[in-house]
């Protein structure tokens, strides 16, 4: 009789603890695993100084200022030759590039130094390469004497927005936006034709008023 009542006691202490446990929701699977696709940082506003802001703000006005200076001034170059290079309205959809290796040069519009410098700088070619890396798309120019560097954020079917960092002469690979706010740059890359992309850097820290940077398929 004694061990009768034992197992009932022990039955009405184990009734609850399965009744609480049958209650418990089970935990959250894992998540799931990497599929391999394209990582994106997609909030480039949260990251943005309020420097460059207010520079994409006022590309519009860029492209004017800068069209207008290199038609008035002189310049350096063929700047006929760049065709739908230096239109503002010749945009595409479809914009994102693949990653590999492209041929790109710079195109220069309009001085900082008012009318006493030159209205626009044709450049020669150079080797720059678009990449795919776990936080997105990465533009880098390798060559050349200024190597701007950085995230592409997509914006719109026909945009992506840039921000990245310059290198100047010898140095090494610009760092990270936000290292260096002297070196900081936002652009936006567009689509001008099939295989033809230029990033559009407005109010650049240096020389011109609008910096066009042209990419090829190498």
């Amino acid at each position: 009789m004694r061990n009768l009542i034992s197992a009932l006691a022990a039955l009405t202490l184990v009734g609850p603890l399965l009744a609480s446990c049958a209650s418990t929701p089970p935990p959250p699977p894992p998540p799931p695993p990497e599929t391999g696709g394209q990582g994106v940082l997609r909030d480039w506003r949260g990251i943005v100084s309020a420097t460059d802001r207010d520079r994409y703000a006022r590309r519009d006005a860029a492209w004017r200022l800068a069209l207008e200076q290199a038609r008035r001034q002189g310049g350096s170059g063929d700047l006929e030759s760049v065709g739908d290079l230096i239109d503002p309205r010749a945009v595409r959809g479809d914009v994102a590039p693949p990653p590999g290796e492209y041929r790109c040069r710079t195109v220069k519009l309009g001085s900082q130094g008012g009318e006493s410098g030159l209205g626009y700088v044709v450049y020669g070619w150079f080797a720059c390469r678009i990449e795919q890396t776990p936080r997105g798309l990465k533009f880098s120019k390798l060559t050349g004497s200024q190597r701007p560097s950085g995230l592409l954020f997509p914006e719109a079917d026909r945009q992506m927005v840039m921000l990245g960092s310059m290198a100047l002469s010898a140095e090494p690979p610009a760092n990270s936006y936000g290292q260096r706010p002297d070196r900081d740059l936002i652009a936006v890359l567009e689509r001008i034709g099939p295989q033809r992309w230029r990033l559009v850097l407005p109010w650049p820290q240096y020389e011109s008023n609008l910096d066009l940077i042209e990419l090829v398929p190498a």
